[in-house]
């Protein structure tokens, strides 16, 4: 793979060695570049002869292609917490039930959750364990109660990589349902929805995917649409949404019924476009460049006295490295390397994260080794 010809395509490598992928991505220039043609075409011409929506069902199949599943079980949202909000507010819970997912989750996916207490639904949180979740922990929380585990397919403070073919197997066995919170995998490692047995996936674009903020992925299983309640309802939720003069509440056979009205099109065909980059790569191949590049960040880090939280696994690693000094404060080297280097990384619970994509160089990450203080 030609990683330098890539890299040219983010103009963001002549400013800054950008290593904060796991935050918000800079947007891949194929994917603002379909943002400029609909904004210009949408300028001059409104929606007179746009073919806006034949585009949509493009991008929902090169969603449904990436994750391994079937464009009808595929939609668009707004973020991740939305998808996970979907999922939360549409089963029908019954006091008692539980929740079991971890101590170390994005918000996003820990307040769906936490907001179903007053309805007796219970939240059982497992524990990071030296940077990685167990998974044998995850499956002693699990009981005859449990209804769905919820979990980051990769953890956004440790990079850890939950093996989901191994939960969703488990999961399947206990008759138990699989909520994915997939941002930081999808664009970086593969995920299959089938092989890996997810009932339920949300994520948004502007991390690994290389495109924008509010418009991310929903994915919910065919078996299991009649069972997940639409909570926010609106004409695009029906069968007929654009037989606009009678009112037939229907929902629409598809994951289209868990849409409400419009869609962002700028952002569904910014995620069009990154999707067009990211699946010409492959993700496989994404993957192991990503495990190469921080193989080589944390051998260097070792070098100088870090210690490095992420587990280097080859099965629980990931593009997002955490480590951590007994010397000096994450909070001010961070600023330092930002405003004196121009290497921009990040501070999260305590510790340095860093996460390069695919065109970062092998040269960006010297160059950060080389201005972190020594340990």
């Amino acid at each position: 793979m030609d990683w330098d010809s890539i890299r040219n395509e983010f103009p963001i490598t002549r400013n800054y060695n950008y290593q904060n992928h796991a935050a918000v991505c800079p947007i891949y220039r194929g994917a603002a570049d379909a943002v400029r043609r609909y904004l210009q075409f949408d300028e001059e011409n409104a929606y007179i002869k746009g073919g806006f929506y034949k585009e949509v069902e493009r991008v929902r199949g090169l969603v449904a292609g990436l994750i391994n599943a079937k464009p009808d079980e595929v939609t668009f949202c707004k973020n991740t917490s939305e998808g996970l909000s979907l999922v939360a507010n549409g089963l029908n819970w019954q006091n008692g039930d539980n929740v079991v997912t971890t101590s170390v989750e994005f918000p996003a996916n820990m307040y769906p959750w936490l907001a179903l207490r007053p309805r007796g639904v219970q939240v059982r949180m497992v524990f990071e364990e030296d940077g990685r979740i167990p998974l044998e922990r995850i499956f002693e929380a699990v009981d005859s109660r449990t209804r769905l585990v919820a979990i980051s397919s990769i953890q956004f403070a440790s990079g850890f990589r939950t093996d989901l073919a191994a939960l969703g197997e488990f999961c399947q066995g206990k008759g138990v349902l699989l909520c994915v919170d997939a941002i930081q995998s999808l664009g970086a490692f593969p995920i299959d929805v089938r092989a890996m047995n997810i009932d339920f996936l949300a994520a948004n674009g502007q991390k690994w995917l290389c495109a924008m903020e509010g418009a991310g992925i929903f994915y919910v299983k065919k078996e299991l649409q009649g069972h997940l309640r639409p909570s926010s309802i609106g004409w695009m939720s029906m069968k007929n949404p654009f037989d606009f003069g009678h009112y037939q509440f229907e929902f629409a056979d598809s994951a289209r019924r868990y849409d409400s009205g419009s869609y962002n099109l700028a952002g569904i065909f910014a995620l069009g476009g990154a999707l067009d980059l990211i699946l010409g790569i492959g993700v496989e191949a994404i993957s192991r460049r990503l495990l190469d590049l921080t193989d080589r960040l944390a051998a260097g880090l070792r070098q100088k006295g870090y210690r490095v939280i992420s587990a280097r696994h080859p099965r629980e690693a990931s593009g997002i490295l955490a480590f951590h000094s007994e010397a000096h404060d994450p909070e001010p080297v961070q600023r330092h390397l930002q405003m004196e280097h121009r290497i921009v990384i990040a501070e999260r619970c305590g510790r340095l994260r860093t996460s390069p994509h695919f065109y970062n160089s092998e040269r960006e990450i010297d160059q950060l080794l080389d201005a972190l203080p020594k340990n």
